[in-house]
């Protein structure tokens, strides 16, 4: 049963799910581009989610890309020290027949970028995939200690 459909559309909804209503988008039956259509090129941006922690040895970034293989991600270094992160999530073929009831999961192209620290150390960045996980291992140069001279003092 759907609570008032003139508002949606025609669409159907449950008063039990709070999350079974779609926006409802008046520009939909327009031939421009709507927000839903602009909304769907650019979620996968906000998808590509990423953990950046420091330990004492490296910089350790995590990014969620699930269903996204290995082959699909690019990840560089470039003007010295950005990290870049970049790949795209392909659409899935339709069938003509298919009916489609909900589209959450996002397609398209993304990219996160991160300025590296000086102490990183570029030539030895490493990047594996695992159940659509990419972890990227920047090790760090030690820190030079002080060099401490002791003065002696005359008188």
């Amino acid at each position: 049963m759907s609570i008032i459909p003139s508002l949606f559309g025609g669409r159907r909804s449950s008063i039990f799910d709070p999350f079974s209503l779609d926006v409802w988008d008046p520009f939909r039956d327009f031939p421009i581009s709507s927000s839903s259509d602009v909304s769907r090129e650019t979620s996968a941006l906000v998808n590509a989610r990423v953990d950046w922690k420091e330990t004492p040895e490296a910089h350790v970034f995590k990014a969620d890309l699930p269903g996204i293989k290995k082959e699909e991600v690019k990840v560089e270094v470039e003007d010295g020290n950005i990290l870049q992160i970049t790949g795209e999530r392909k659409v899935e073929k339709e069938d003509k027949n298919d009916k489609w009831h909900r589209v959450e999961r996002s397609s398209g192209k993304f990219t996160r970028r991160f300025r590296l620290p000086e102490n990183a150390k570029l030539d030895q960045v490493k990047a594996a995939m695992e159940n659509g996980v990419l972890t990227i291992t920047v090790p760090k140069e030690e820190a030079k200690k002080p060099d401490v001279k002791s003065i002696e003092i005359s008188g």
